[in-house]
């Protein structure tokens, strides 16, 4: 069975381009357009790994991680958060509040493509 991805992303388009290049990668993706929609999804779709973009109305992306990160049923899923930001306090910011990795926008695919991998791997038990 493929993974599950879920991709938590407000801008309609980046949802739409990076969902259907993720589903070509042979992903299952299922996606929400807000934190609270995310956190449903995360906690009743149990995905294998969630991409997080971090400016999301309802309830923006760290406060989200944290929660995730903080429930036992969620803690387990790795995190990727997505942003414009590409500051160094920004990375900083998104290992504090329990993400497993950061990538900027423009999304770079190949360089997302194997983070997504990599954690997915990881998480496997062997």
């Amino acid at each position: 069975m493929m993974p599950k991805i879920l991709l938590i992303e407000d801008n309609e388009m980046n949802r739409d381009m990076l969902s259907r290049r993720l589903q070509r990668r042979g992903y299952r993706v299922i996606t929400a357009q807000d934190g609270e929609q995310g956190h449903l999804l995360a906690r009743s779709e149990s995905p294998d790994l969630i991409l997080m973009d971090i400016s999301l109305p309802a309830m923006d992306g760290w406060e989200l991680t944290r929660r995730l990160k903080a429930s036992d049923d969620t803690r387990h899923i790795p995190i990727i958060v997505l942003t414009a930001h590409a500051l160094v306090t920004d990375r900083t910011k998104a290992f504090e509040a329990g993400c497993d990795d950061y990538d900027t926008k423009p999304i770079e695919f190949e360089r997302l493509s194997e983070k997504i991998e990599s954690l997915i791997a990881e998480k496997k038990p062997s």
